[in-house]
């Protein structure tokens, strides 16, 4: 208990530690103030954008993007992961082109995308698919993988059927793993639908951030980085809870 509490407070200090160092750098004239604007006044700009019926609703638009490219991803990455993680000659064959695939940067496929689909909702969540999928199908995989055959065997030998040995066994024992590539996966997610946004578009947050840049408005620059940030790190401790909810499963 104790051990937790001291790492609870150590995090807390480390980030007040960072706005405080962010507010002197910024008040003391160390870093033009024009460049780099106070941690405060960059809080109260956050404030003031989220009271914004159009900061408000660029949010909407890039929430509904993640949202369906994520919804998109996650059920199609985790059906092939499952599938090569099955069919032992199809996983050789596909593993190593799999990991070529995920080591090329995604950003200069965007081009194609605007191509395809044009500047609107079906690129966005075209590419935040994209970003998304090859880190299911891999994490997917490795679950799969991590199942112990003795489990397997067991189900089967009472006569298990297939359905029951995949929400029985499978699941059980693979959640862990998939909680864990759900947070990885969100940040290739997030990260994607904001470079297209930022790239070519005509809403969302990550188009405000570029446009903020653009004209040079840091306050609004930074209150928006900080924004995300925090969308981020709320998404992966809510799924981290749902994680440490679910550790009695791990085998």
């Amino acid at each position: 208990m104790r051990s937790g509490l001291g790492v609870k407070a150590a995090r807390i200090a480390i980030v007040v530690g960072v706005f405080a160092a962010w507010e002197a750098l910024s008040r003391t004239g160390l870093v033009n103030p024009r460049l780099l604007p106070s941690a405060s006044d960059t809080l109260s700009m956050l404030g003031e954008l989220l009271q914004r019926a159009s900061v408000r609703k660029d949010l909407a638009v890039t929430g509904s993007e993640v949202l369906a490219a994520f919804a998109l991803a996650v059920p199609f990455g985790a059906l092939i992961g499952y599938f090569i993680a099955e069919k032992r000659y199809f996983a050789d064959v596909v593993k190593p082109l799999l990991f070529f695939a995920f080591s090329i940067p995604k950003s200069i496929f965007l081009p194609m995308f605007i191509l395809v689909f044009g500047v609107g909702f079906a690129q966005k969540v075209g590419f935040g698919f994209f970003s998304t999928i090859f880190i299911v199908i891999m994490s997917t995989t490795t679950a799969v993988e991590s199942v112990k055959v003795e489990h397997l065997t067991v189900a089967r030998s009472y006569g298990a059927t297939p359905m029951q040995t995949a929400f029985r066994v499978y699941l059980p024992s693979m959640l862990p793993v998939l909680l864990e590539a759900l947070r990885i996966s969100m940040i290739f997610n997030l990260t994607g639908i904001i470079l297209a946004e930022m790239y070519a578009s005509r809403d969302g947050i990550g188009h405000q951030i570029a446009t903020w840049g653009e004209s040079f408005q840091m306050k609004q620059l930074l209150a928006g980085v900080l924004l995300i940030a925090a969308i981020a790190i709320t998404f992966n401790e809510l799924v981290r809870w749902v994680e440490t909810r679910c550790s009695h499963w791990r085998t």
